[in-house]
Order: C-alpha cells, then structure tokens, then sequence
C-alpha cells in the first residue's frame, strides 16, 4: 500500500461505510482511547444530507469556493452536497474501502490520498476539514508540516475551513480551572482506535485544538486565523489564510 493508505484488514470505518452503503445498516464501529471510555460513532451520520447536518458544517458548506479538496471525506456527504452547489470538488481519504463507496454513490473526483503524501499535488481554493479536521494534524508537533502542505496545495487566495473542539471541559474543575499537568503533553492530543466486528484497526493520533492554540500555531507559520462561529458546546469553526 502506498504511504499513510490503509489495508482492508485494518479498515474498521471503510468497512462499517461499504456494510451500511451496501445493506442499509452496520454493526456497532466501536471507538477506544486510553484517555475516554469506549465509545460508539453511528455510521448512519456519516451518510447524514446537507438538511441533517449541524449548524457549523452547514456554515462551512456556504462559504466553501472555487476548487475544493475535501480531506477525509468518508462516505461523502459533503463532497455530495458541494457538487449538488455546482463546485468542483476533489474528495481524498486513506481509506480505499470508502474512497469506493463515494464513487458509487456519485462523487465525480475522489482519490484514496493521504494528506501529508507530497505526491499529491494540486490547487486548491477551499481545503474542507469538517468533523474535527483538526484530528488529521494528530499532534501539534505535526502543525508546521501541516501548514507546509498547505501552501503547497492552496491557491493565493486559497482558504482552509476547519471545525475543532476545545475539550477542556473535560478537565475543568467546579471553578473553571484546568485541572491538567502543565509538563505533560497537550490535554487535546489523544490517542484511538476503532473495531468493526472483527475488524480491528490500528491506534491512531488525534488532535482537538483550541481556537487560541490554533491561532498561536499558525501564526507561527504564516497563516491567519478568523473564528466564525462557535457551537453549542466548545467546538468552533475557523478559516485560516495565508499572511501576505
């Protein structure tokens, strides 16, 4: 398999996506981390239309332009209602199982793409980040890479929407105070992994930033950030530019 691309035995979400294309239906995709109990994410959501989807993806779809990379895009449903708008939209995740239901359900341009593989190449107007895009970067660490390719795949006039969530109401105390360790490592960096029946996939990094860390980050490698809208509870969608 080429770099970052994932094999079909280690494929717990491409293979709950096929199952559900396929049957209407899916088994539970359970979801650990040593950080959380174990969890479940409903495979229905990942097929949801542009009407079921919360109020900040929406805002996001509205201001997407020009050429749009969709950067893990799942089962499509947003690359779908984009080229339902008319825009020309190029639809990349690492999964090959779900890269080939999005064909079958009609997005005209998708490819199994890791982000951080330099041999994809392209122009880009709008790169779309949505459910929790930031947890592509995996650490903050990875961010100057990310910002890296970035300018490699954006237009001058390019633009990067991006939801995150700042869970630090998790660590929040009866006060408000962060109840953390401050020589540890960022309390938004966690660490998965997903099994579907006996599918089970290999842990993964992933990271939820606050808008301010965000900010600081990108600054930091010549782009700048516009908080657009905040939810309902701590996530936030932001556009980041790069600084002329």
């Amino acid at each position: 398999m080429s770099k970052g691309i994932l094999e079909a035995g280690k494929d717990p979400m491409g293979q709950a996506i096929r199952d559900y294309f396929e049957t209407g239906r899916a088994a539970r995709l359970r979801v650990f981390s040593p950080q959380f109990e174990e969890d479940e994410m409903p495979v229905s959501t990942l097929f949801r239309t542009e009407t079921a989807m919360p109020p900040l993806e929406r805002l996001a779809l509205d201001l997407c332009r020009g050429r749009v990379l969709d950067v893990g895009a799942g089962a499509g449903c947003h690359s779908l209602a984009l080229q339902h708008r008319g825009l020309e939209v190029t639809a990349i995740d690492i999964s090959p199982l779900s890269v080939g239901v999005m064909q079958r359900r009609g997005v005209t341009d998708v490819r199994a793409v890791d982000l951080f593989d330099e041999a994809f190449a392209g122009c880009y107007d709008t790169v779309l980040m949505l459910m929790n895009g930031s947890g592509i970067v995996g650490r903050l660490e990875r961010m100057p890479q990310f910002f890296r390719r970035m300018k490699q795949l954006l237009s001058p006039d390019g633009q990067i929407l991006m939801d995150s969530s700042d869970l630090r109401y998790v660590f929040e105390d009866e006060d408000g105070a962060l109840d953390i360790d401050l020589n540890g490592a960022y309390y938004g960096e966690l660490d998965y992994r997903m099994q579907y029946r006996q599918v089970k996939g290999d842990d993964f990094p992933w990271l939820y930033v606050d808008f301010g860390t965000l900010s600081c980050h990108a600054q930091a490698n010549g782009f700048r950030t516009e908080l657009l809208a905040e939810g309902s509870h701590y996530d936030y969608l932001a556009r980041l530019t790069q600084q002329r």
